[in-house]
This record gives C-alpha cells, sequence and structure tokens, in this order.
C-alpha cells in the first residue's frame, strides 16, 4: 500500500466555521498541509483574513468569511459563499462554543438558550445547508464538529453547555444515519482540557491539572485537536460515521478515585478484608 498521501485530501474544499483561531485554526492550517483548499469564517475580519493568507502560503485556495453562523440566515449564505468561494465544498469543520458557567437554579432560561444556540443550534443549520448542497450534486463528503467531554459527562454548574454538547453528540449520530446513503459522514471530536487562546495555560490550570485525575497529567494542544479532525474528515476514516472521538488525556477512561499507588513490595494484598 503507497501511503505517501494516506489522507486522500488532495484537491478537497473544506469550510472551517472558527477557523480564525484556536482549535479551528489548527483544523484550517492542518487541511491545507494535506492538500485541502479552505475558506475560513471568523466573526473577527482580521482573524479570518490572517488565517486565509497562511493557507494561500501555503499554496492552496483560501477564502476569508467574515460572518455570525448564530443568525440562521447568515449561516446559510455562509455556507454558499464558501461554496462557491471554492468551486464546491466536500468538507465542514465546525469549532465554534462557548460555555457559561451558573447553576441550574441560578441560570436565567436566556442564558440556558444562548449555550444552545452557541453550541448546537448553529451545527444544525451549518451542517444541513452543507449537507443540501452536496446531496443537490450527488457529492459524497464528510462532517466534524467540535462537541467536548461534559458532553458525556456532567458537571457542576455548567448544566447549559453540558446539555448542548451531549445534544451535539446525538445530532452528529442522527445526521450519520441519514446522510450515510449519500456518501456524508459525520463524526465528532470531543476535546478534555486543552489550551487555546481563550483559555491558556495558566501556572494555576497547569497546576490544578498535573495534580488531578487526567492519566496524561497535561493539558491538551490546539493541534493535538487539529490532528483528530484531520483524521476524522479524511479516508483514514472512510468507514467511520455517527462517533465521537476523545481527545481528553485519558480524562474519560479514568477512575474517580485516580490511579492507585503501589506498595513497595509491588503487590496488593486483595484478601487483608477478606475475613
Amino acid at each position: 500500500m503507497n501511503t505517501s498521501d494516506i489522507f486522500q485530501l488532495e484537491g478537497k474544499a473544506a469550510l472551517v466555521v472558527g477557523g480564525g483561531q484556536g482549535i479551528g485554526e489548527s483544523a484550517a492550517k492542518l487541511l491545507a498541509g494535506a492538500g485541502c483548499g479552505v475558506a475560513v469564517v471568523d466573526i473577527v475580519a482580521e482573524r479570518a483574513d490572517r488565517v486565509a493568507a497562511t493557507i494561500a502560503d501555503l499554496g492552496q485556495p483560501s477564502a476569508s468569511i467574515v460572518g455570525d453562523v448564530l443568525d440562521a440566515a447568515q449561516a446559510r449564505e455562509i455556507v454558499q459563499r464558501a461554496d462557491r468561494a471554492l468551486g464546491g465544498l466536500d468538507l465542514l469543520v465546525t469549532t465554534i462554543g462557548q460555555a457559561s458557567f451558573n447553576s441550574i437554579l441560578g441560570m436565567t432560561p436566556e442564558q440556558f438558550d444562548y449555550d444552545q444556540r452557541k453550541n448546537l443550534h448553529y451545527f444544525f443549520t451549518v451542517a444541513r445547508e452543507f449537507a443540501r448542497l452536496l446531496i443537490a450534486r450527488d457529492s459524497p463528503g464528510s462532517i466534524v464538529c467540535i462537541t467536548s467531554v461534559e458532553g458525556l459527562q456532567s458537571t457542576a454548574n455548567h448544566a447549559s453547555y453540558g446539555v448542548a454538547k451531549a445534544g451535539l453528540i446525538h445530532l452528529v449520530r442522527t445526521m450519520a444515519v441519514e446522510w450515510a446513503p449519500h456518501n456524508i459522514r459525520v463524526n465528532a471530536v470531543a476535546p478534555g482540557s486543552v489550551i487555546t487562546a481563550r483559555i491558556p495555560a495558566t501556572p494555576e490550570r497547569v497546576k490544578r491539572t498535573r495534580e488531578g485525575l487526567i492519566p496524561m497529567k497535561r493539558l491538551g494542544t490546539s493541534d493535538e485537536v487539529g490532528k483528530a479532525v484531520l483524521f476524522l474528515v479524511s479516508d483514514m476514516a472512510s468507514y467511520i460515521t455517527g462517533h465521537t472521538l476523545c481527545v481528553d488525556g485519558g480524562w474519560m477512561a479514568a477512575s474517580v478515585f485516580g490511579i492507585p499507588k503501589i506498595p513497595a513490595a509491588g503487590v496488593l494484598d486483595a484478601t487483608a478484608d477478606a475475613t
């Protein structure tokens, strides 16, 4: 087997929503490095322009699109603009998300609804518009969104975010089933504790991670999440759909009791409390 072009992305066109910074920027650059043209969407023009310019410097077609995908009409137009700019889309990556911190009794209905819009509703709109374009021209495609480990387990004072991310995981599964006959795959990446532009690696955060329950004892990076996106969106994952891939340093695999210490003798006495 020739693995020189293992991703099979040369000449493909990708739309990266939230591509102006953080995980979205990493994903956009990795896709371009694998041979993709990329349309970068961000609400801030300078960020979109900067990443699009980097992609052009890598020798790939690029487009900078400024808009607010939380507005459904804008979201649909953004997908259509990207499709026109790159001569037809093949791939969609969505990375936008935001968490509110409040207790269930303390949050307002508006706060709850905002987290659904920021993490779930826009993906529903963007992914549907993308799928409609591909189905209309009978083209295969791949979609990857960013969810969170908090969609897989609960966290106090984070209910609205967890609900939105859990809904995203379920929506990915349903889209995967409904669109499989059209050769459109749909998957998600669930990061754990990751360094981003908005959430930097402060000394306190690094210390808390090192002393906490994450087995790898460190924070993840945007590039590590971006590499998972690259894998899932590519032909490396051609028989994978409806899946959520955790990129979490072992967070979801770990016991709440942490890693037990082994006695000096190297053997735990399993019979000590048996009598």
